[in-house]
């Protein structure tokens, strides 16, 4: 039994003879013999008409003549002047074209998600069009029918509505102009500063730079905080997660990062996922307060924004991050945080009735985040030199890093910075556990000036744990052991640091070089901090030329140490 395909066509005043004679000449020559057309009356189109064919619509309204010539303007490429005789000459050239434009039909909808049959040609992540302009992503492929994820208000959405491929990949609009400002997942401004001017448009889905394309993580991206600069260097192109309970100072690490940014030429992308919006506002302000927005962009999808929203939110951060890196610009970009990530994807996935695995997550969700860090790179000279540093945040519960999401992205990333609660709540702040933490690019991540003085700080520390521990069941001490602990919480006191206060690389070279060389021994652990502040302003104003030699060279000689060390002890016996 031969299947007929049908053609419909839909207009205010029947076709005559001639005119249906040439509708089936271009069905029969698009899509062969055996085509049924029939005429229906819609008195909506005032001229023109809609010929539908299967699942696929060729409309030449007045509306829709109109869509092609906006769709080919918007194809120009120019640049002030130079533009206005492209849109001449395209407007003289232009002629309408029968194109086809697939039509679909939603079955269901509800919770963000649509179920859509009809589309038979649509790919795994385009952005289709529904009633009320609302736009959803393709992410489920089936049979007969598709998944989508919603970035609108799913009540304006019914069974039955239409829905449009637009042919593009999912993106956002990307370019300079979105430095300073607070933005959605969609790259629209949030800010209440008016709209914005992109220079371009960018998948947000886009494969991660190959080995070839990198080169080996080297320089140094300075986070300020002598904790982890000291000990778990960050370099530029490197993956390195930030992992603790919840209140533990996640984020005021990653803001401290951002600020010591400031006049280093390095572009800043904050992401937002699942926060309360009150909390991002606050953030947006501190970093307006400190200067910092003159070079940061912040994407906010925060607890209140649907989950398909949430899911994209990273990835959309990620592309602008791409956008600047491509231009061989240093970007450093934070994922705040990716435990909800993966829960709002977990959410996506059983309403699209994907099948759950451990803690009810789906099987691919260590492919959500591999795909999305592995983007951050240092890229070859031969590709701009750009770079993007990924600084992701995962929150665990009762200090457990052996859990699921925890464990995936600490398999995905160069290192983690483990903050402890009972680190955080003994006045410990930054809170990193010397003992969990690690960075597996290490020293060569570090100037010669910070890997010289940073000795072996982090085996005085451990020492010091160990002995603490210890001495917690023992009675009388030797005094090698008493000034072992005494150095050991000085080591500690030292790494305390305020928040919105990071130090520059010279200052801190000072600082480990002193406390290393045990010139502060007498002083009472407890005052160890306003000393190294009183010391720090000390230098500042009577040998500032060692800290500007330092800072610009990257370098620490012998005879540099040891003006550090004389300049520290006429300090310390003016006191």
């Amino acid at each position: 039994m031969n299947e007929f395909l049908k053609a419909t066509i839909y207009s205010d005043t029947e076709p005559n003879e001639g005119q249906k004679k040439a509708f089936m000449d271009f069905l029969t020559k698009k899509y062969g013999s055996g085509v049924l057309l029939s005429w229906e009356h819609d008195d909506k189109i005032k001229g023109g008409f809609k010929l539908f064919v299967g699942a696929e619509v060729y409309d030449w309204t007045a509306e829709g003549r109109f869509a092609q010539l906006k769709e080919a303007l918007a194809g120009i490429k120019g640049e002030g002047d130079n533009i206005i005789p492209l849109i001449r000459d395209t407007l003289n050239t232009w002629i309408p074209s029968a194109m086809a434009e697939e039509v679909g039909t939603v079955i269901t909808v509800g919770d963000g998600i649509a179920e859509v049959s009809g589309l038979q040609n649509a790919t795994y992540g385009e952005t289709l069009l529904f009633s009320g302009g609302i736009r959803g992503m393709v992410q489920d492929m089936r049979d007969d029918e598709i998944g989508c994820i919603l970035f609108g208000d799913d009540e304006e959405i019914s069974a039955g509505s239409t829905v449009r491929r637009t042919g593009k990949t999912a993106g956002v609009p990307v370019g300079e102009e979105f430095i300073g400002r607070v933005i959605d997942a969609l790259g629209t401004p949030i800010d209440g500063s008016g709209p914005i001017a992109a220079s371009g448009y960018r998948a947000v889905e886009h494969p991660a730079p190959g080995i070839i394309d990198r080169q080996p993580v080297q320089k140094p991206l300075d986070t300020g905080i002598l904790a982890i600069d000291s000990m778990f260097p960050i370099g530029r192109g490197q993956r390195e997660l930030i992992i603790g309970d919840r209140q533990t100072g996640k984020t005021a690490v990653a803001v401290d990062t951002i600020l010591n940014q400031k006049g280093k030429d390095v572009i800043c992308i904050y992401v937002s996922i699942g926060q309360k919006a009150s909390s991002v506002a606050q953030l947006v302000q501190n970093l307006k307060k400190r200067g910092a927005m003159d070079y940061t962009i912040v994407i906010n999808a925060s607890a209140s924004d649907p989950a398909p929203l949430q899911y994209i939110a990273p990835y959309a951060g990620c592309a602008h991050g791409e956008y600047f890196m491509e231009r061989g610009k240093d970007v450093l970009i934070v994922y705040d945080d990716l435990s909800k990530h993966a829960i709002a994807y977990r959410s996506l996935s059983l309403l699209l009735q994907r099948a759950p695995g451990r803690e009810a997550y789906p099987g691919d969700v260590f492919y959500l985040h591999s795909r999305l860090l592995e983007r951050s790179a240092h890229l070859s000279d031969e590709k701009g030199g750009g770079s993007m540093t990924a600084l992701p945040i995962v929150e665990t519960q009762a200090g457990d890093i052996s859990a699921y999401i925890p464990t995936n992205v600490i398999s995905i990333t160069d290192g983690q910075i483990f903050l402890e609660s009972d680190l955080f709540f003994s006045g410990q702040r930054p809170a990193v556990n010397v003992g969990l933490s690690v960075s597996r690019v290490g020293g060569d991540a570090q100037t010669k000036a910070m890997k010289k003085a940073s000795g072996a700080i982090r085996l005085d520390l451990a020492q010091y744990r160990e002995m603490e521990v210890f001495t917690q069941f023992a009675g009388d001490l030797d005094d090698e052991t008493r000034n072992q602990l005494v150095y050991g919480q000085g080591l500690m006191q030292m790494l305390r640091q305020e928040q919105y206060s990071p130090y520059t690389m010279s200052e801190q070279v000072v600082i480990l070089v002193i406390m290393l060389a045990h010139v502060l021994r007498a002083v009472e652990p407890g005052d160890i901090k306003s000393v190294i502040a009183k010391l720090l302003q000390y230098f500042k104003d009577k040998r500032a030329d060692i800290l500007e030699k330092i800072e610009k060279s990257g370098q620490l000689g012998d005879d540099d140490k040891a003006e550090i060390l004389k300049t520290a002890e006429k300090f310390i016996e003016g006191r």
